[in-house]
């Protein structure tokens, strides 16, 4: 172990001083660093925001790990919701819930619980459209454990086909409503969306490897050709070759036959650019060919914002349109959002040769979603905070704003329903993205930083657990704040596994060293 614990205990000092525990869950705020010590791994950088904001998320997180009598699980509003299902679990945000909790040290001590009650403990499960199997997946990857996924194979079958039962379109692309994506009032409305198409791609693909594994192999050459039929669809019909973007195809049910294939002949209040673009990216959906799509996210008429990126292209003639709701998906920043393009972003710039963004753009996105997680508070004090949306302009959680106007109605939530929010990922954009620690099936994992050359002269991220095994993962420049060597070095159990003079990626092939 590189990095001292106690050194970070001041972070969750700060953010106990200047929280109002309404709801106690597991693990209350004077509990929280003792069992965060133990659990997360620790990360050190020159950015003090950045820093501070990784330790606020891992605070936040664990403010949500509830136990029930169906076990553990993880909610996404800390206070009790009339729309969530039992035990005030919503799932549309589980696989950003397992994509951060993966990391966590004793992850199998909740998060196995968290996996089972959603196919076997009656969690409603298609209430909103997730990529549940492709997390699990994911979340097995780092234990080297499948023998969970191969369990849960038949249900991840059932789980797929009941999907096609109500949202598979005879066109063979899947037909959701804006709102059951978790994105309710967008411009571009209900119809043949990237989101559901690109969850669904992935978790054909997530069913396969289990299947594989499992020795199951009709199931999974089945669902090879599902994962194959859909990204041939959603690249043919989903691309609008025109703006060079992936687009929604508005239909207003899942058996309406699409009439109208051209994005240029479609009506143009509802053909827009929205951020959902980017999610086939996350689950390597895209063939090589369609990266331009990237250049619209660092333009400011189409997702660049000093508080963005924004949910919808600004050049657009309804961005931001009026409607009495508090949730809108029309422009106004979204975390849940944000966490996805991000993952699409690491994935593009790990596994896609082109020259549409780079490090640097990376970087200046992922700093721009750290410096939205505060508020103002009325006495003036700038504290630590994540909610639901934010004004992409002001940096103003939206959602709290209007709440409040309207007096906190307990139809909505109630008072600070979205206070602690748990709908996005971060920690994992900084352990997968920022430090690249890109984890691979066989147990090998590579290292690829996503930091500019120039940018920090050191960094660490210690204590990282995967597969048995304390991984540190440290950058020093001169060779002076580590008192370790000068570059770029991985060390398995406390012994150095690779290592390179800059910031080069790394591939480790075995953690028996």
């Amino acid at each position: 172990m590189l990095l001292i614990p106690d050194d970070f205990r001041k972070h969750f000092e700060t953010f106990n001083m200047h929280d109002e525990e309404s709801v106690i869950q597991h693990v209350d705020n004077a509990s929280a660093w003792e069992w965060m010590r133990d659990q997360i791994p620790l990360f050190h950088c020159p950015d003090s925001r950045l820093e501070e904001t990784y330790y606020f998320r891992w605070w936040v997180y664990r403010k949500h790990v509830k136990q029930t009598p169906d076990g553990f699980v993880i909610t996404e509003f800390h206070p009790s919701v009339p729309w969530a299902g039992k035990h005030n679990t919503i799932n549309c945000a589980v696989g950003h819930h397992l994509s951060e909790g993966r990391w966590l040290r004793n992850r199998q001590d909740f998060l196995k619980d968290y996996i089972l009650f959603w196919f076997k403990r009656n969690g409603s499960l298609r209430s909103y459209s997730c990529w549940i199997a492709d997390a699990v997946w994911n979340y097995c990857k780092v234990d080297g454990d499948f023998q969970l996924a191969i369990d849960l194979l038949p249900d991840m079958v059932t789980n797929y086909t009941e999907w096609e039962k109500t949202h598979l379109n005879p066109s063979g692309l899947f037909w959701s409503i804006d709102d059951r994506d978790a994105m309710e009032i967008s411009i571009s409305g209900s119809g043949l969306r990237p989101t559901l198409n690109a969850y669904m791609y992935a978790d054909a693909i997530a069913i396969a490897n289990i299947a594989r594994l499992a020795g199951d192999f009709e199931t999974e050459r089945m669902f090879k050709e599902k994962a194959n039929r859909l990204k041939q669809l959603v690249q043919e019909h989903l691309w609008d070759d025109q703006a060079q973007f992936f687009k929604v195809i508005p239909l207003k049910s899942a058996r309406e036959t699409v009439e109208q294939w051209e994005f240029q002949e479609m009506d143009p209040a509802h053909n827009v650019r929205e951020q959902l673009g980017y999610i086939p990216w996350a689950f390597h959906l895209p063939d090589v060919g369609y990266e331009q799509a990237w250049a619209q996210l660092m333009d400011p008429a189409g997702f660049y914002a000093p508080f963005g990126p924004t949910t919808a292209e600004q050049r657009h003639t309804r961005f931001m349109f009026s409607y009495e709701h508090e949730c809108l998906w029309n422009g106004p920043s979204w975390p849940f959002a944000t966490s996805q393009t991000l993952t699409a972003m690491a994935n593009v710039l790990n596994d896609y040769e082109q020259q549409v963004v780079n490090k640097e753009d990376y970087w200046n996105l992922l700093s721009t979603y750290a410096h939205c997680h505060y508020r103002t508070r009325a006495d003036g004090k700038r504290v630590s905070w994540l909610d639901e949306n934010i004004d992409p302009y002001t940096g103003e959680w939206l959602s709290r704003r209007i709440l409040e106007e309207w007096n906190w109605p307990e139809r909505k939530g109630g008072r600070e329903r979205g206070k602690d929010y748990n709908h996005s990922t971060f920690n994992d954009l900084i352990i997968t993205g920022l430090i690249g620690f890109r984890t691979r099936s066989d147990g090998s994992f590579e290292v690829n930083p996503l930091i500019p050359e120039g940018t920090w002269e050191y960094f660490c991220l210690d204590r990282l657990y995967y597969r048995g095994k304390n991984i540190t993962i440290m950058y020093d420049k001169l060779g002076r704040q580590y008192n370790k060597d000068a570059g770029l070095a991985v060390y398995i159990d406390g012994v150095k596994a690779a290592y390179s003079a800059g910031l080069d990626r790394l591939v480790v092939h075995a953690l028996d060293q």
